[in-house]
């Protein structure tokens, strides 16, 4: 428990930096704040990474109620453990969010979403509506536009 609470609160404070960071903020398409003034030795100094902020940001901030078991802000992954909630404790489900481009286009995010039903004490597999892991992609990519937008 107290690993899963560092890795959320590690994942908050990179979360958090990654939001200011001039070198996504430039590659944004449409971003008038670009300096094309800086020295190759302060370029080769920003750290390159493989996601877009933005969408990292509304993931996390989507799946907030879910706990985390793995996240990779470098990579641009976010795995979940599994959730049960309180009004159906017999079904949990997991996600895996991954952020492909540092871009914030729609096709630069993938979600995947798993259910299992509790019969007779042991977990099974069971089917997911397709249309979940499409709703939690377009709640991310609207919260992205939203932080995207608050920024400029």
């Amino acid at each position: 428990m107290a690993s899963k609470i560092m890795t959320l609160a590690v994942c908050a404070a990179v979360s958090s930096a990654l939001v200011g960071c001039s070198t996504i903020r430039n590659k944004l398409p449409g971003n008038k704040t670009a300096n094309p003034t800086k020295t190759a030795k302060q370029v080769q100094a920003s750290p390159q990474l493989g996601v877009n902020s933005f969408l990292w940001r509304a993931s996390l901030e989507t799946l907030n109620f879910m706990p985390l078991a793995e996240v990779d802000p470098f990579g641009g992954v976010i795995i979940t453990d599994w959730y049960a909630s309180a009004e159906a404790p017999g079904e949990r489900f997991k996600s895996n969010v991954y952020i492909l481009d540092t871009q914030l286009r729609a096709d630069a995010l993938k979600v995947s979403v798993f259910k299992q039903l509790n019969r007779g004490g042991a977990w099974s597999d069971a089917p997911v509506d397709a249309d979940t892991a499409r709703q939690i992609e377009n709640a991310i990519l609207t919260r992205a536009r939203e932080l995207y937008i608050a920024s400029n």
